[in-house]
């Protein structure tokens, strides 16, 4: 059975968020660490996951990644803060 993951990445200061979706999530994050992606994520240095779901259907994962670009950026801090308190970079957790 597939996996689907929506993850948020950030930058070092934690000012900037990106909320995507992918189906190998140690992969695409090595990806934006590399800066192998171009676009948005690379132009703003963002390479530490704060959070992550997991989903065994791409249909909800899509769903959950565009309710979660429609929160305030409050309801995303309190939604990574409430996961990850102290916003670490959980990249050598699911290695």
């Amino acid at each position: 059975m597939m996996q689907y993951y929506v993850y948020i990445i950030t930058n070092q200061y934690n000012t900037v968020l990106y909320i995507g979706v992918t189906n190998n999530l140690v992969k695409r994050i090595y990806e934006h660490k590399q800066k192998l992606v171009d676009g948005f994520s690379k132009k703003y240095n963002l390479n530490k996951l704060v959070y992550f779901e997991i989903t065994e259907d791409v249909n909800s994962a899509i769903s959950r990644e565009k309710q979660l670009k429609n929160y305030s950026r409050d309801k995303k801090d309190g939604l990574i803060s409430t996961n990850n308190p102290d916003w670490k970079d959980l990249y050598n957790d699911i290695i």
